[in-house]
């Protein structure tokens, strides 16, 4: 058993894992792009089916245009947190396995799910940088493919605000009572041996 964080785990895991949550109360600060870079490159070492890493990672820092746009695209309860982030970074995945020798591309089957293991060590990576990620999908899909270039074939998964922790107060009202780790279904309810 590890306790972090005001958590605790039934099983010993390290205690990264139960630091690592997804907060909405970020500082404001801006980033320097070295520290992002460092967060992707964690993530970019993920597993992937045949080695394929279907995913991409679009990136804006705070203070430029491109972050401006893309707080844009996020419906407007998630602008209303996500504008205070450091960083803003869409996941992207190409559905398609595109053989280097020019032949037809086939469907890539695990892109999401290779998607998601790149998230994952992004947000740890997150934590041990001194920043924390949050994770989104209440954004415009059909505006977050085309007004980011998406080729075809790309899927889009998820938006994701990276910053430093910031005061709960800050946030609006209804947000500041849920500004908190929270806990996880006992382990029994997801890990079940030999079936459902």
């Amino acid at each position: 058993m590890t306790t972090s964080n005001h958590r605790k785990s039934e099983y010993n895991v390290d205690p990264i894992f139960l630091d690592r949550w997804s907060p909405r109360a970020f500082d404001g600060s801006t980033m320097p792009k070295e520290d992002l870079l460092t967060i992707l490159e964690a993530a970019h070492w993920a597993p992937s089916a045949f080695n394929y890493q279907p995913w991409r990672f679009i990136y804006a820092l705070k203070g430029t245009p491109e972050f401006d746009k893309f707080l844009d695209i996020l419906i407007e309860f998630n602008q209303g947190w996500a504008k205070n982030a450091s960083a803003l970074v869409f996941i992207f995945s190409d559905t398609l396995s595109r053989p280097a020798d020019g032949s037809e591309p086939k469907a890539y089957r695990s892109h999401s799910f290779d998607a998601g293991a790149a998230w994952g060590l992004l947000s740890l990576q997150a934590i041990k940088s001194g920043y924390f990620a949050h994770a989104m999908t209440g954004f415009s899909f059909d505006r977050a493919l085309s007004e980011l270039g998406a080729p075809e074939g790309f899927h889009i998964n998820a938006a994701v605000a990276i910053g430093k922790l910031g005061d709960k107060e800050d946030l609006p009202e209804g947000l500041r009572s849920r500004e908190t780790p929270n806990d996880r279904k006992p382990l029994s309810e997801v890990a079940l041996e030999g079936q459902f």
